[in-house]
């Protein structure tokens, strides 16, 4: 009786173990996988804002107004807003990236152990990661279209009306596929992270249900044994 107890108890603490092994692997997994997805957006959102910013700032710069036939103040108060504000949005975003982006490389470029991805702040600071990947690669080029379209007009309207509406025609069809785009992809990310989330818990509901079924069955056997 003594002997049946200790193997049972001997196989619940394997396959506790077992359990907590494979447990960690899957969120060290995990928190990899969220690590090196976090360093690609923050590339992602440096390369973006320094390029539209750069843009922005030359078109800014460079404009070449007809002062005999100068644009309305309303189109160009206008356009010194939207470039202001897109200027502004891609700095805040490049800036929140070249914060975090070196402490996240350090990690992966140092530890090449799982134990190692608790050294990245970038659970702590996913936020502001999640923010400077909006502020560019959706506000930040929706702002940066709309600058193209009062860019046209600025440009064009003194010299050609028909080449400024030409240039809006064609835009606003991008624009509006622009919107539809990035709410069908949120919508589709979104609904990609629930089904994992629910694979996830099946499949630990399913680990649970078998673990305590064969504890069940040895208790059955060893019960029966005794008898």
């Amino acid at each position: 009786m003594e002997n049946v107890k200790t193997e049972l108890n001997d196989w619940i603490f394997k396959e506790y173990v077992k359990t907590q092994i494979e447990n960690q692997e899957t969120r060290s997994s995990l928190a990899w996988k969220q690590l090196f997805l976090s360093r690609a957006k923050l590339k992602a959102t440096s390369r973006t804002s320094a390029l539209l910013s750069g843009f922005a700032m030359i078109a800014m710069v460079e404009i070449d107004l007809n002062s005999n036939n100068p644009p309305s103040q309303p189109l160009l108060i206008a356009f010194a807003l939207v470039t202001i504000v897109l200027v502004s949005v891609h700095l805040f975003a490049l800036m929140i990236s070249t914060c975090i982006l070196p402490n996240l490389e350090a990690v992966t470029a140092t530890h090449a152990k799982v134990s190692g991805v608790n050294d990245s702040p970038h659970q702590r600071l996913q936020f502001y990661i999640e923010l400077s990947w909006v502020f560019s690669n959706a506000l930040g080029i929706f702002l940066f279209l709309i600058e193209v379209i009062l860019l046209a007009w600025v440009k064009f309207y003194s010299i050609s009306f028909n080449a400024a509406v030409s240039s809006t025609v064609i835009m606003v069809p991008v624009l509006c596929l622009f919107i539809i785009f990035a709410a069908h992809f949120y919508r589709q990310l979104v609904m990609h992270k629930y089904e994992v989330s629910s694979q996830g818990l099946e499949e630990l509901q399913t680990i649970v249900t078998r673990l305590d079924t064969t504890i069940g069955d040895n208790r059955r056997v060893s019960m029966h044994s005794i008898a």
